[in-house]
């Protein structure tokens, strides 16, 4: 039996069906993603395996006994509660188990007896299951991995980002059977994306998830499930095998579609002439030319993403920076910064959480102020910034009036003109859509119409904060497309490293304390450079490394683990009952028995229970040091 079995699985939202007749499994050591467009229900068909929806059909089948953790896209805490006091309620049922353990340790210890060993062996029992032994020590690992180092603040002022990294170390945390994951890589930095992607690859968690980042899938996954106009096609590979075998199923089809057109054409004329006196044979034929009608028109025309709007002219002048200067208090983001941008420039942004980033973005606007140094904007350059936050709007506010606050009328590159209507209609938003309130849309919808609103001012100079968040794999490749046409000057953040390969040529490295190095190449060639200089320092570090480790090896140890405390009580209790038998085995020994084969039988355990108490013995004086 898998671990969970997925049958005839349906969701509606009123008239609106999600997915339908879905039948998968998932089995021990799957590492599963599932790829479909924005609007399909990916997250809704998450929640449902993760227990937290039901399904309006069919039914998802549990193994008995298996653990499952659940990563929300956008984590819903109380914002009141502080990170200690989440972490308590999340890992409740785990704090639970170690409150037994430790009770009926103490209980034991107070007074022994069957029924109180009996509790404690129960006990440890379930503290082995669910790996509660060094609780702490991961907690506190995993929490610093995350860089969750103030567990007293409060859960509502967190980022997007740190909310994202506590709800993803709870879910790591808990070290469940099955781990599902709904885009686990937004809001993450590239450095700790690849930290997750390292991990959940070596380690024997089971996964299913949603993720448009490609390198993630493509270095994690073994199998992709694909939905496409609601049929399920499961791919034993990564994400390239993925992409082979769709362009060789795509090109069957085709094939399929284009030979019963044509053999549909001979079948009208057919029964054009047939005699109206139709025999058995003619009937079959009949069937059969229904039955090739049905594959001639079985070809979905497929909705796409058309990106295509005019760019402003943009003039020699472009943007420059000199000296620039700005700060937060301690945090320096610029410190004494230069530049020139050139025309045609793609520049891609990198470094950690909280060093600027969308600061220097402002900066660049003109949103905020720099606090010294001067910023030179040519008079032909405009802007268009699609920032993070994304769009700001009421909440009955319809799709349609969203872009007309914009434009009415909008100019592509060939110079045609569009309505907001049509427009919309281009980026995948049909008119049947187009007046529904945008509370309503889905998270890759909401970015969709957010990039629309920055495309209609027809800027020459884009700077896209984190784009890919959200974005369907169709919406991304059509996204590159364009981009890769455009030809004013770009600057991007991302986390995708996919993104950034495939589109800068050139990066801005923030390092923190105000250091921006300018490094000319992709971020796989920043890669490789770090690897390289890694390679020059590594004898250093090994010698560094050696010294830590024996190090390490020497530190006095201060205090006992819960099992080391459980085994030094035990060793007390074990060695005190092996030394009353080795005195009565002695008394036995010197009675004067002449029974020869009860003294030689008494003797060989007298020897074994002699080994016993020294080899218990020793160990107890190890852990006596630490109690």
């Amino acid at each position: 039996m898998n671990y969970l079995s997925v049958e005839n699985l349906e969701k509606n939202l009123g008239e609106r069906i999600l997915f339908s007749d879905l039948n998968f499994g998932l089995d021990k050591g799957d590492k599963m993603a599932l790829v479909a467009n924005n609007g399909t229900g990916k997250s809704s068909l998450l929640k449902i395996l993760a227990g937290k929806d039901i399904p309006s059909e069919g039914k998802v089948v549990f193994r008995n006994g298996i653990r499952f953790g659940y990563l929300e896209q956008e984590p819903d805490f109380d914002h009141d509660s502080t990170v200690a006091e989440l972490i308590k309620t999340a890992n409740s049922e785990l704090l639970a188990i170690i409150s037994t353990y430790n009770e009926a340790l103490e209980k034991q210890a107070e007074d022994y007896s069957s029924q109180s060993q009996q509790e404690l062996d129960q006990a440890m029992s379930k503290m082995d299951e669910f790996k509660a032994w060094d609780y702490e020590r991961r907690l506190n690992e995993i929490l610093t991995r995350f860089e969750i180092t103030n567990q007293d603040q409060k859960v509502g002022n967190l980022s997007g980002g740190q909310k994202k990294r506590l709800a993803l170390a709870l879910a790591l945390l808990d070290e469940p059977d099955v781990l599902i994951l709904d885009e686990p890589t937004n809001h993450l930095d590239v450095k700790m994306i690849e930290w997750l992607e390292h991990y959940l690859d070596r380690s024997g968690l089971t996964l299913f998830m949603v993720t448009h980042d490609r390198y993630f899938l493509e270095n994690v996954c073994n199998t992709i499930l694909e939905l496409h106009h609601g049929k399920l096609y499961t791919h034993h590979g990564n994400y390239s095998y993925f992409l082979q075998k769709r362009v060789e199923r795509e090109e069957v089809n085709r094939i399929e579609i284009e030979k019963a057109g044509k053999k549909v054409k001979t079948e009208i004329d057919w029964i054009r002439r047939m005699p109206k006196a139709r025999g058995t044979k003619s009937k079959a034929r009949i069937q059969r030319f229904h039955d090739t009608k049905a594959v001639a028109h079985s070809g979905v025309k497929e909705q796409e993403l058309k990106l295509d709007v005019k760019m402003s002219r943009i003039g020699g002048k472009i943007l420059e920076l000199k000296k620039v200067y700005k700060a937060y208090g301690d945090l320096n983001i610029m410190n004494g910064f230069d530049y020139t941008f050139k025309k045609g420039e793609r520049i891609g942004i990198v470094g950690p959480n909280g060093v600027g980033k969308s600061t220097f973005l402002n900066i660049l606007c003109g949103l905020e102020k720099q606090d010294s140094g001067k910023i030179n904007t040519g008079d032909t350059v405009v802007f268009g910034y699609y920032n993070q936050q994304g769009l700001e709007f009421k909440p009955d506010m319809k799709v349609i009036d969203v872009l007309r606050e914009h434009a009415e009328v909008i100019e592509l590159g060939n110079g045609s003109k569009l309505t907001a209507s049509q427009f919309l209609n281009h980026f995948m938003f049909p008119p049947k859509m187009q007046h529904n309130p945008v509370s309503k849309l889905s998270g890759g919808e909401k970015r969709r119409l957010h990039l629309m609103t920055v495309l209609i001012k027809n800027p020459n100079f884009l700077i896209l904060d984190e784009p890919t968040n959200d974005l369907d794999l169709l919406t991304l490749n059509k996204l590159e497309d364009f981009l890769l046409q455009f030809g004013g000057c770009l600057i991007i953040v991302s986390h995708d490293r996919y993104f950034m390969d495939t589109l800068v040529d050139h990066l801005f490295i923030f390092k923190g304390a105000g250091e921006i190095k300018d490094f000319n190449g992709s971020y796989a060639d920043y890669q490789d450079w770090l690897a390289a200089e890694e390679e020059k320092r590594k004898p250093v570090e090994v010698e560094k490394t050696d010294w830590k480790k024996e190090q390490k090896e020497n530190e006095v140890k201060t205090k006992l683990t819960f099992k080391e405390r459980f085994e030094f009580e035990q060793l007390e209790k074990e060695i005190e009952g092996l030394e009353n038998e080795k005195k009565e085995l002695e008394a036995f020994m010197i009675s004067g028995t002449t029974d020869y084969e009860a003294l030689q039988e008494k003797g060989q355990r007298l020897e074994r229970v002699i080994e016993e108490i020294d080899v218990k013995s020793l160990r107890w004086l190890e852990l006596s040091e630490y109690d």
